[in-house]
């Protein structure tokens, strides 16, 4: 944003005039006065008229200095407001935000902060601090066919989070998604103003004091209620899911501006499920049809309870995998280790279940009362077979050893994401739609 000229009045205009005028007058002893008062009278009026002629000089030059130093500051600050009319103008217009390609750019403009720059990324996702050797998966920029992304304005955004919560609501994939935001938005707020609060196992907060703005992320990994719903002591392999209830986590979710909702990994991890509806016994259910009543839990809630005038929803579709390199034409038994670049064309993997988008996609569309925003964020990531935290990460709270990174195919973690990286450019884009979106199509494809 362009610096306005700042047209400054003379400060002396405003101050009285009679600290311009000379004492010519002499000053005549009282009339029953001695003389030693009239030569005290007379000294202090020599003593006064050279400070009140340098007083307009001094102060003159206090507000000259003073406003030299703002318009530095202002002209030299990182973080001035931006916003894009042409990107709007498009945006409003149609442009598809998840349609693209992949671009390096040099000098490139990636990544948008670094490991070193943010305190509040877990040893999870920083690869490079954890032993990656390259760096070119931090560098590449979303480009959308019919139009450039905005640039990514933190206070701009914390300005709109102004006395608000913004929630993420899911697993370890929305997770990094949280702590991405956190770290896009941290560098805007002074030391001193913001804070990390880890009010129980399920939540995380980050606070930014002078907004009275709240991000926060809610370990819910299923959306509904299930044996894993303590976010550091839950069951991996024998998961048993409550299809229909979700008060326990949704009362949580009240009140919160805006909510971000994603869930599936866990889902995925055998075609078949165990799962209790109401009274009945547990039994196994296939996958889609377990999530499609899952999902008929959470509109149901999302109609009943959400206020359309104050409160904003998004649903995340499935963050992909890339645990088989056969499918981007690489060995028959590696996986998304020693991967430096996307993957070029159209791809799709077999991780991806087009069943569960379409539940996803049903669903949303049955809500009448309020507008949930679908962010397809699924063929963006699909390209990313580089960006995963592969051998240089941590499992069970410590950091593979040598020994584990020497077996890529038992260790590396294809699922999870590198920060900075992929879900920088999600978040880049709920951005776009906190910010940019006016009237347009609720839901891209």
């Amino acid at each position: 944003m362009p610096l306005k000229q700042i047209h400054l009045q003379p400060l002396w205009t405003f101050l009285p005039s009679f600290l311009f005028k000379s004492q010519h007058k002499s000053i005549h002893s009282p009339t029953k006065s001695t003389n030693g008062g009239s030569i005290l009278l007379l000294l202090q009026s020599h003593q006064m008229r050279p400070t009140l002629t340098l007083l307009p000089l001094l102060l003159c030059c206090i507000f000259l200095l003073r406003t030299i130093k703002l318009v530095t500051k202002l002209s030299t600050s990182p973080h001035q407001t931006h916003y894009s009319k042409n990107f709007s103008i498009s945006f409003n217009n149609g442009c598809n935000l998840f349609q693209g390609k992949w671009l390096l750019e040099e000098p490139s403009s990636r990544p948008l902060y670094t490991e070193q720059s943010c305190p509040y990324l877990t040893r999870q996702v920083t690869c490079r601090k954890n032993g990656r050797p390259d760096s070119v998966y931090q560098k590449w920029r979303w480009k959308p066919y019919g139009c450039n992304l905005p640039r990514f304005d933190a206070l701009m955004l914390l300005h709109s989070l102004r006395n608000k919560r913004l929630m993420f609501v899911g697993d370890s994939i929305q997770r990094t998604q949280w702590e991405s935001m956190v770290c896009l938005l941290q560098s805007a707020v002074p030391d001193k103003k913001k804070k990390l609060v880890y009010r129980d196992p399920p939540r995380k907060v980050f606070l930014a004091k002078d907004y009275n703005a709240s991000i926060e992320f809610y370990w819910a990994p299923f959306i509904v209620e299930s044996n894993s719903d303590h976010a550091t002591k839950h069951r991996v392999q024998k998961r048993m899911v409550r299809l229909d209830s979700i008060s326990k986590h949704s009362r949580q979710w009240e009140g919160v501006d805006v909510l971000v909702f994603e869930s599936y990994v866990w889902w995925m991890y055998a075609p078949l499920i165990n799962a209790t509806i109401g009274s009945q016994e547990m039994k196994e259910y296939d996958v889609p049809t377990a999530y499609r009543i899952a999902l008929k839990t959470w509109t149901d809630w999302i109609e009943s309870t959400l206020d359309p005038q104050t409160q904003k929803a998004f649903f995340m579709t499935l963050s992909p995998t890339h645990l088989w390199s056969w499918e981007w034409g690489g060995g028959r038994t590696e996986n998304c280790h020693n991967e430096s670049y996307p993957i070029k064309g159209p791809f799709w993997g077999a991780g991806s279940s087009l069943e569960i988008m379409g539940a996803v996609k049903d669903a949303v569309h049955r809500i009448k009362r309020i507008n949930v925003t679908i962010l397809n964020i699924t063929q963006l990531s699909e390209f990313r077979k580089d960006g995963h935290t592969s051998v240089f990460t941590e499992r069970r709270g410590k950091l593979l050893t040598g020994e584990q990174r020497a077996e890529p195919i038992v260790y590396a973690d294809c699922i999870h994401w590198c920060l900075p990286g992929v879900p920088d450019t999600w978040n880049e884009i709920l951005y776009a739609y906190l910010i940019y979106q006016k009237f347009r199509i609720l839901t891209d494809s």
